[in-house]
């Protein structure tokens, strides 16, 4: 597909070819770990990276192919990688760029797994994160040292939906010759392009909203193609030989695509964290109504956030796409087509009301997940940023007080309902 296509007609098209043995029209489920080569000199030439094709389905697969061409195609980049979730992708996606003593610089907001994972986890691997406020970009601007190797935030942060000015954050990575690598997985290509403005590499958990009913795990790395890898010595992963394939040399041999090779051929290779083909298949499934079910989550979003900031129970609302959000003016810019389905409310009754709130939804399922066709709601701070210290709750915007939701494509009456039953309950 190619960019003079609309969005809608990509997220069906892309990738999905007729099956060339039998026509299929779907993209088949290649159940299959290895592949037949054609001769001797077929395979040597594949093992090599001189000839394109499948090997073994640790690395490539049909299924899962057309969904990194959709993906990619839908992010506007210049190949993607598919893993198995999306944790998996921001190990991946941090992988090629990384060596022992060398850092990060990540926005304070975002989902307490990935705090978790990049102040503890990395560790283990000789890598460092500073945490920053990336509202303040001069605080951005002093965290990066010598040893920084990637700038890291999300479009739409989780739990609270804030917006991050994407194009400031890229215009400090840039001048300080780093990739900025953005989470897109709260916004999802319908509503953020991060690649346009100015992201190196986009992540996403496909669990989410891209498969958008719950049923699969899955995560992608989509490279923009677009980062000069070897413009200095901090990236020789990618600039310099590699002796596991014979000196070859990534970015030189590949160029917009060396990411993506080095994905595949070193990252799924060594680290294995493969995506199954039917994993992709329902991911591809439900990419095909991504826009559909976007545009009615922002409608749902919209119509239930306001009606909870006028709720007496209710101190606060994270929404973007309020008015009185200080993040309001940056929809325009970042998310044109709307500030997503995911927000936080804040409760006056403090933990005990979230607590109360929560058991007494009847619609809204008690889940830790967000993205999917029903509505669901979780106190974060009790779960998914329970690892975290209280400050670290608080600057990822999940204190005690504060229950995140994410909003379904349900009829939003029935949302309001319950959600006001719920919070009589909980007062």
């Amino acid at each position: 597909m190619t960019d003079s296509h609309g969005f809608d007609t990509v997220q069906i098209h892309a990738g999905a070819n007729p099956d060339p043995a039998t026509g299929a029209r779907q993209v088949p489920i290649y159940q299959t770990t290895a592949y037949v080569f054609r001769d001797a000199e077929h395979a040597a030439k594949l093992f090599n990276l001189q000839e394109v094709g499948y090997i073994y389905s640790r690395l490539t697969n049909p299924t899962v192919a057309a969904l990194q061409d959709r993906m990619a195609a839908l992010e506007g980049g210049a190949g993607a990688v598919c893993c198995s979730s999306g944790h998996a992708a921001q190990i991946m996606a941090l992988f090629p760029l990384m060596g022992p003593g060398r850092n990060i610089v990540a926005s304070t907001r975002l989902y307490g797994g990935t705090v978790t994972q990049f102040s503890q986890t990395i560790k283990r691997f000789g890598w460092s994160c500073t945490f920053v406020d990336f509202d303040d970009t001069d605080a951005v601007k002093a965290a990066i040292d010598d040893d920084t190797r990637a700038v890291f935030c999300e479009s739409i942060a989780n739990p609270g939906g804030y917006i991050t000015d994407l194009d400031a954050i890229a215009a400090i990575a840039d001048e300080a010759g780093l990739p900025l690598i953005v989470d897109n997985t709260s916004a999802t290509p319908y509503l953020c392009r991060p690649i346009e403005h100015g992201a190196t590499l986009v992540v996403h958990s496909m669990t989410k909203f891209l498969t958008g009913n719950g049923t699969v795990m899955g995560g992608v790395i989509v490279d923009s193609g677009k980062f000069d890898w070897s413009a200095s010595d901090k990236f020789p992963s990618l600039s310099e030989p590699e002796p596991a394939y014979h000196g070859l040399r990534f970015h030189e041999t590949f160029g917009a695509l060396a990411f993506t090779f080095h994905g595949i051929a070193i990252g799924l290779r060594d680290l294995g964290m493969t995506l199954n083909p039917q994993a992709a298949h329902y991911t591809l499934m439900g990419i095909e109504t991504l826009s559909l079910r976007m545009q009615k989550h922002v409608e749902n979003a919209m119509e239930v956030a306001g009606w909870l900031e006028n709720h007496d129970a209710v101190e606060a609302v994270t929404y973007a796409g309020l008015p009185s959000s200080p993040y309001h003016d940056r929809v325009d810019k970042i998310c044109p087509k709307g500030a997503g389905g995911l927000f936080t409310v804040s409760l006056k009754g403090g933990y005990d009301a979230c607590v109360k709130f929560v058991d007494a939804l009847e619609i809204f399922s008690h889940v830790a997940n967000l993205g999917d066709t029903r509505s669901l709601v979780i106190h974060s701070a009790s779960t998914t940023h329970r690892q975290l210290t209280p400050e670290q709750q608080e600057a990822a915007g999940a204190g005690p007080n504060v229950v995140r939701i994410s909003i379904g494509i349900e009829d939003p009456k029935d949302l309001i309902a319950d959600l006001d039953q719920a919070l009589k309950k909980a007062s």
